[in-house]
């Protein structure tokens, strides 16, 4: 009998709680176990909600996964060497590189990991990309397998990552963007483990809203952009099928290495 998958998830969102929920939603039937970086909270208390609720990062624990994925965070506005915990971040990256098992990376983390591992350069943008869009797959992959073209995805971030660079690099495909161009996903053929997705594709229906009204309630003076194609009001999931054919091929990806280490 095939044991329950184990996937490890370094937490950096700031709604942690709603973020494992999405997660635990659209990874089911698979043991998900929660991670800090133990930098971010150096000399100061770790939050209750985030100690009852993850683990700090213990790189020898990641030995005993099957994947691992590293969220988005809201600080793709800050330059890497300024975050408190990158350090941290890339010791995780080296050790993932090295134990070569399926990792997905989402915005945020797609871009620490195409940087770290490429040397790929943030662009911060004028504007942030934020709402519903349909997409063009460029070049297949297993993960995108059943997805059409003109698949909706959610977007909602301040940089991209320098497409001429990737585009430059022999062992980057672009894989798939949405229709003005932005990233939804880059891979490396020869290393099939890694996956950078700058779509938070996990976000349920009321993702965007509430990420709207965390950024308004923190600075108030601020106009912020609404999200496009999406209605605040009575958010419609336009998404959802996206959603669930993506995870169901990342979660088969997973059970095939598996099988293959086994």
């Amino acid at each position: 009998m095939t044991k329950q998958l184990k996937i490890g998830i370094l937490n950096l969102m700031h709604d942690k709680l709603d973020t494992q929920r999405r997660f635990a939603s659209v990874l089911p039937n698979t043991e998900l176990i929660f991670f800090y970086p133990r930098m971010h909270y150096l000399n100061r208390l770790v939050p209750n909600e985030v100690a009852q609720t993850s683990k700090p990062l213990n790189l020898e624990q990641i030995n005993t996964l099957d994947g691992f994925i590293i969220t988005g965070s809201p600080i793709d506005q800050i330059k890497f060497q300024d975050v408190t915990y990158i350090e941290e971040i890339r010791c995780l990256l080296n050790k993932l590189n090295q134990l070569k098992i399926p990792q997905l990376y989402f915005c945020w983390g797609a871009m620490v990991a195409l940087n770290h591992f490429y040397g790929i350069q943030k662009q911060i943008l004028s504007e942030k990309i934020f709402g519903i869009y349909p997409h063009l797959i460029i070049a297949p992959h297993p993960l995108l397998d059943r997805l059409s073209q003109g698949f909706i995805a959610p977007h909602a971030r301040y940089a991209e990552m320098d497409k001429k660079q990737i585009l430059q690099n022999p062992h980057l495909v672009i894989n798939a963007v949405d229709d003005n161009g932005h990233l939804f996903m880059v891979s490396n053929p020869d290393k099939p483990e890694q996956s950078f997705i700058f779509s938070h594709i996990e976000y349920d229906q009321n993702g965007l809203k509430d990420e709207y009204q965390r950024e308004v309630a923190a600075h108030p003076e601020r106009n912020y952009k609404k999200p496009a194609n999406y209605n605040m009001a009575a958010p419609f999931f336009q998404w959802r099928n996206t959603q669930q054919i993506f995870f169901t091929n990342g979660l088969k990806q997973v059970k095939q290495n598996k099988l293959v280490l086994e």
